[in-house]
């Protein structure tokens, strides 16, 4: 009854005429209308770089354009090919004489390096700068450049990847110093200098002078491996084979004068 009493009052207003053709409840909500007019908005597209992917022959030709040890340390320190560089504070170039007879090649900067921007000047700096003074000798007579001239997340070992891709700035630093001979600290710089010879470990190459072919030098330059500075803070029991590799050393310094 109650709906034809409504029906009959519609009739009473003069409503006479369906406009819809199914009923319409108008206690729920009305939908929203559509703007006229108006095109859909599409959120702006992020227009990104692409990414610039280097590998050891850029770097070998980064490297090879440098006439000297300043160019050189620039374009190191510009060179985004190496992941090391996005998670280190900086690049560790160098330190010491920039003529030297002697080039000591360590691994890689630890946190002490990474921060001063200097190679072995932690622990195992103060280490190697007492045998070298055994030695008579000192920073200011010797060049001293890690493998790698970036820190390592966490101190880790670098990948092979990872040397490879330094290894033409390793080569031509020393080419541009020109010494007389290398002295290699530790497994790293051992395997990046040596390649397949010293895939056996350090124990076996260290104290045996090796031939080292320097891209950019016009004759193989002698190598003397041995144990890294840090090895022997944890394992003095072979500091007694270091100091022979020292021995060695001084004997071949002394036919160089």
């Amino acid at each position: 009854m109650e709906l034809l009493d409504a029906l009959r009052l519609q009739c009473e207003w003069g409503a006479d005429e369906a406009l819809l053709d199914t009923p319409q409840d108008r206690r729920s909500p009305p939908p929203l209308a559509p703007l006229a007019f108006q095109k859909p908005v599409t959120p702006p597209t992020r227009r990104t770089a692409p990414a610039t992917l280097a590998g050891p022959e850029d770097a070998a030709r980064l490297a090879a354009a440098c006439m000297s040890l300043d160019e050189l340390e620039a374009a190191m320190r510009g060179f985004s090919g190496c992941a090391l560089r996005d998670t280190a504070t900086q690049l560790v170039f160098a330190d010491g004489a920039a003529d030297a007879r002697l080039v000591i090649i360590g691994e890689a900067p630890g946190g002490e390096e990474d921060r001063a921007g200097k190679p072995f000047v932690g622990p195992a700096g103060q280490l190697l700068d007492k045998m070298l003074g055994s030695i008579g000798l000192d920073r200011t007579k010797a060049r001293i450049i890690n493998t790698v001239p970036w820190r390592p997340p966490g101190n880790r070992t670098p990948t092979d990847a990872e040397m490879a891709l330094c290894l033409p700035f390793l080569h031509r630093q020393i080419a541009l110093i020109a010494p007389a001979g290398l002295l290699s600290l530790g497994a790293v710089a051992a395997k990046a200098l040596l390649g397949a010879e010293a895939n056996t470990g350090i124990r076996r190459v260290r104290g045996q002078w090796q031939q080292v072919r320097i891209e950019g030098l016009p004759a193989p330059l002698p190598c003397l491996p041995s144990y890294h500075p840090a090895y022997l803070l944890r394992t003095p029991l072979a500091k007694r084979e270091s100091w022979q590799d020292m021995l060695q050393l001084r004997a071949w310094l002394e036919t160089q004068t």
